[in-house]
């Protein structure tokens, strides 16, 4: 997985595989984890070291930068990190099945099922490369 800010949109770009995605998903309806980027083997001044996924009181899921660790953190409560991580899910399997993969923008707006505002937009991308799997 890899992890790019992009401070002058207030977005991140999060490039994965199917699988890590389908595990990142997996980890957002549990409510904790981490999972390690390109970037923590090898890093650099662009690129974030890890999600950080945490139960927090809702409604909803806030998504920000913890710039002092340099990593991504997801937290919330569980119903909105539900209906979340199915949309993860269904992201990496959409993508997945077409040729080249692809990308989706996950953004706040007013009234949004699930993100709360403030919190940063993704730019979720994938490589072809089949379906899921966890």
């Amino acid at each position: 997985m890899i992890l790019v800010p992009d401070p002058i949109f207030d977005e991140v770009e999060l490039t994965g595989s199917a699988t890590e995605l389908a595990r990142l998903a997996g980890m957002v309806a549990e409510g904790e984890g981490f999972i390690s980027s390109v970037s923590a083997t090898a890093p650099d001044s662009e690129t974030l070291a890890e999600v950080e996924v945490r139960e927090a009181p809702g409604p909803g899921v806030l998504i920000h930068l913890d710039s002092q660790r340099r990593i991504l953190v997801i937290s919330g409560d569980p119903v909105a990190r539900a209906l979340f991580a199915d949309n993860l899910d269904a992201m990496a399997t959409a993508m997945a099945a077409v040729d080249g993969g692809g990308h989706r923008h996950i953004d706040h707006f007013p009234g949004h099922p699930y993100l709360v505002e403030g919190s940063m937009s993704l730019v979720v991308g994938i490589a072809g490369e089949g379906p899921p799997t966890r």
